[in-house]
């Protein structure tokens, strides 16, 4: 291939193999007679039977394995945890009080979560298991002077491996044999060159893992060529192995939501048993109830002011907010990250395929008289030849243009077929680019009269072909530009190389490889390209710049996320100034920093956690690498998204905060390990989840603030009343009726809530504060006494005017009701109520319809009378005071919003002064 290939991976040198036997560290530095006498082989003969098995007792097989747990432990390891506790308690609570529906309601909710966490630790397991089948299954090994063929965990460091094109590299080598080589590493580094490799010394002692060009790893494929190396580490030590280690360390992250709703939970449930138990000693102390009466109230109050909707009502929110992504290809693997990637500040993503399309690109064409650009973007898109002015050019009229895209079509041996509405290579990228050049501007595939061939070869930079074109027989040639005119210099002919080397760097900065291709004419009868002396009458056509250019709409996403607060990170196993200038093309920051895995290698963790906000650009990067990165960035306080496809992502997609892999070409590896996948490889539906996500955060915090107050409500007429010395206005029934009927209607009016306008231009949530903030707590407590005092104040009105407790009960339960549902529609936006946003929610019309009707049903109907101490009341002290008290809640909780929006404002406004 013609091109400088850039080797895709770094890693770190003194951390890299836990292998207690030879130098890992210089062994790319050693001669082939050192490497044989340090590992006790031979070239050709290999180890002996005896010797192996000896080895083998001693180090193991080379396989990688996993510690199983059995399924069982698992799932009851789901139980073990303080929320789960609180809501069995709950769930006890209410069932022995009678009250199934929410018993049953919590029960499920408990095993909803943890079949959820079960399946989600089985399919962490399942990343494990298919790591484990990366490594190939047999080896072509030299035993005793014979070349045989062996199981692959039978290998041993020592021993001499052959490998040929199409192979998988068994494990991990030191090469003592090269012949145009190329290895795919994209199984290690998610990169889709193939590397370029060789037997000779590396000079220097500090080489990141990509410039190690004389090793092969573990589950790389070998490409092209072929070669023979020594076995230098097996089975967990390997490459791959390092990768499954780190994937089996990370632990499960809990996410943000659900680390702030176990705060709530537990912090709630300690307030009201600790209310709860005040209250009883109180009660006590006053006499103002029998013992039994006072153990009704107490656990009356208990039961109303728990709020058990909770869980089920945050399951369902998460759950609408799951189908809504699924709707824009994004799924989600478990209900809380539907939430979690709404919170994220930091979204860490790979290059290839991601931001980028994943199809090397001819953007740009030189030639002696003028520059070029192409348009169309990928191996389909058609496109045309452009000028400076980005007029279209005649590429015909042009004989060094029109040579050019015969040069780079008739030397090229990629081809593309079709794939679910995809084009997919065969071959190199950077052929790929020429052969999509050729098509996209000739029409069809190129059909070469081939004589000969001579292949690129890395010790000769170049690749030429032999063919028959236009009645005259003409060798083409394309490679280095610096070789093609070393060569054309040496045959006696001038150039101007410091001309054409600085239209090259305008390129080489632009991160784009620069392919020359040019041709001469030969005899008639010339048929090998050795016989050929290269340069002599040689004519350069001109210089194709390449790229894997940006997917298209990737750069309006990062505007939009950076818009919403969001830094986009670069992490990638490829070239710094590559990535830099792809970077810098979709404008990932103001200025993208860059740092090589070599450069990370010299910092200590804590050294890295200070800097790690300083770099945007994250180039040479390892699995080692990745998965530093994102704990360095949580050890910051960032709440981080890993976006990856291959198998080196695996480890910091698990350990993210919210893993995202792709769906269509992403790895069955990096799948188990995320927690989302992006079903059309679409970056741009990142946008569309953080705004979902934001909006189920929303919703649940709208459910939460609904929830607590009218809960709390309930609690304090049981509180106020034995405070007040007075007999309960409400049964624990009708407390038990408004808790099921709110359970099953009120409270998932939510669930239907739009997003707020707006939702993309505030910043990410501050995880540390929780889901309540200070402003919303004083909410809860004035909202709760408001509703619960008025029910206290109608009851004692209308009891002071002789009409029965029955009556005052079934009125101050409507109260509790009509407050609830006033207050919901207060919650429902950040607008004025009587806006043109108030009917926005439809579905809460509905919802409160349905609970009005059950309203109705509770005290006009005789069966429903006897069992919840109701009566058939008038419209004036059954609906017309509670709609009037309900008014209230709903005017003060208004004009409390609107000094709330007033003082946000005012903080908004001296922050940007700040």
């Amino acid at each position: 291939m013609a091109q400088e290939t850039e080797a895709t991976v770094s890693t770190t040198t003194e951390t890299e193999t836990t292998d207690p036997g030879p130098s890992q560290e210089s062994l790319w530095q050693k001669t082939t007679s050192e490497l044989l006498t340090e590992f006790a082989t031979d070239r050709d003969a290999g180890l002996t039977t005896d010797e192996a098995q000896q080895r083998l007792r001693a180090d193991g097989p080379n396989e990688l394995t996993a510690k199983k747990q059995s399924n069982l432990l698992r799932f009851l390891k789901q139980f073990n945890n303080s929320i789960i506790y609180i809501l069995a308690g709950a769930a006890l609570l209410t069932f022995f009080m009678h009250h199934y529906s929410d018993s049953i309601v919590i029960g499920l909710v408990i095993i909803a979560n943890a079949f959820i966490g079960y399946f989600q630790e089985k399919s962490a397991d399942n990343a494990l298991d298919k790591i484990k089948a990366l490594l190939v299954s047999e080896a072509v090994v030299f035993r005793d002077g014979q070349k045989i063929t062996l199981p692959s965990r039978e290998l041993v460091k020592g021993d001499v491996v052959q490998l040929e094109a199409g192979d998988t590299v068994p494990a991990d080598l030191r090469l003592i044999d090269a012949d145009n080589l190329k290895i795919q590493e994209s199984a290690l580094t998610g990169e889709t060159d193939s590397v370029e490799k060789g037997e000779d010394p590396l000079p220097s002692a500090n080489l990141a893992l990509a410039e190690r060009s004389n090793q092969a790893f573990a589950s790389t494929a070998v490409t092209s060529g072929s070669g023979r190396g020594i076995v230098t580490v097996t089975g967990a030590n390997t490459e791959i192995g390092h990768i499954q280690q780190n994937v089996a360390e990370v632990k499960q992250q809990r996410t943000p939501l659900m680390k702030n709703l176990n705060g709530l939970g537990l912090g709630l449930s300690i307030a009201i048993l600790v209310a709860a138990v005040l209250l009883f000693i109180l009660g006590m102390i006053t006499h103002v109830y029998s013992l039994p009466t006072l153990l009704i109230a107490v656990i009356t109050m208990v039961v109303g002011s728990m709020p058990e909707g909770l869980p089920a009502s945050t399951s369902v929110v998460l759950a609408m907010g799951t189908q809504a992504m699924t709707k824009q290809n994004v799924i989600v693997k478990t209900l809380p990250a539907v939430e979690t990637l709404g919170a994220v500040d930091i979204v860490n993503t790979d290059k290839t395929g991601t931001l980028t399309k994943n199809e090397m690109t001819v953007t740009d064409v030189l030639t002696a008289a003028d520059t070029y650009t192409v348009s169309g973007v990928g191996y389909d898109a058609a496109g045309q030849v452009e000028n400076d002015e980005g007029q279209t050019v005649a590429w015909r009229d042009d004989t060094d243009l029109e040579w050019l895209v015969q040069i780079a079509g008739q030397t090229s041996d990629a081809q593309f077929h079709e794939e679910d509405g995809q084009w997919v290579l065969t071959g190199e990228p950077t052929d790929g680019a020429l052969t999509a050049l050729y098509h996209k501007l000739i029409g069809n595939d190129p059909a070469p009269q081939e004589i000969d061939s001579l292949p690129f070869d890395s010790a000769i930079r170049y690749s030429a072909r032999l063919v028959d074109h236009r009645d005259q027989r003409v060798l083409l040639v394309k490679g280095a530009p610096q070789t093609l005119m070393r060569l054309m210099t040496e045959q006696g002919q001038t150039v101007d190389q410091d001309a054409w080397q600085a239209r090259i760097s305008q390129l080489t900065q632009q991160g784009k490889r620069v392919v020359a291709l040019g041709y001469q004419s030969v005899a008639a009868d010339a048929d090998e390209v050795d016989d050929l002396p290269i340069g002599q009458n040689f004519h350069l056509a001109g210089m194709a710049g390449i790229i894997d250019p940006p997917r298209p709409g990737v750069a309006d996403a990062v505007k939009q996320l950076r818009y919403a607060g969001i830094k986009v990170k670069m992490i990638t196993g490829d070239d710094p100034e590559t990535a830099a200038a792809i970077a810098q093309q979709l404008n990932l920051s103001e200025k993208a920093k860059a740092i090589t895995g070599p450069e990370l290698a010299q910092l200590s963790d804590d050294e890295l956690a200070a800097k790690i906000d300083q770099y945007t650009v994250f180039a040479r990067t390892t699995p080692a690498d990745k998965l530093r990165i994102v704990k360095a960035q949580q050890q910051r306080g960032h709440v981080v998204s890993m976006t990856g496809d291959g198998v080196n992502d695996a480890p910091a997609l698990k350990q993210a905060d919210i893993g995202v892999a792709m769906g269509i070409r992403g790895t069955d590896v990096a799948k188990d390990s995320a927690d989302m996948v992006l079903a059309d490889d679409d970056f741009t539906s990142i946008l569309g989840a953080v705004r979902e996500g934001r909006h189920v955060f929303d919703n649940i915090r709208k459910t939460i603030r609904f929830l607590l107050p009218t809960s709390f409500a309930e609690g304090l007429i049981v509180v106020l009343s034995i405070l007040m010395d007075q007999e309960l206005p409400l049964f624990p029934t009708q407390l038990l009726w408004i808790n099921m009927v709110s359970a099953l209607t009120i409270q998932f009016a939510f669930i239907f809530e739009p997003a707020e306008s707006g939702i993309m231009k505030r910043g990410p949530r501050d995880v540390s504060r929780g889901i309540l903030s200070k402003l919303d707590m004083f909410e809860v407590a004035y909202v709760s006494l408001l509703i619960s005092g008025l029910g206290m104040f109608a009851y004692d009105l209308l009891t002071s005017q002789g009409l029965s407790a029955v009556i005052g009960s079934t009125m101050t339960l409507n109260v509790i009701i009509f407050g609830k549902v006033f207050y919901l529609f207060n919650l429902q936006n950040d607008h004025p109520v009587l806006s043109k946003y108030f009917f926005r929610n439809k579905m809460s019309f509905v919802i409160v319809a349905i609970l009005l009707v059950l309203q109705a049903g509770i005290i006009y109907w005789p069966a429903m009378q006897s069992v919840f101490h109701t009566t058939s009341v008038n419209f004036h002290y059954g609906w017309g005071i509670p709609i009037m008290a309900g008014a209230v809640v709903l005017i003060v909780t208004e004009i409390a919003k609107a000094i709330r929006h007033r003082l946000d404002n005012s903080i908004v406004q001296r922050e940007q002064r700040l």
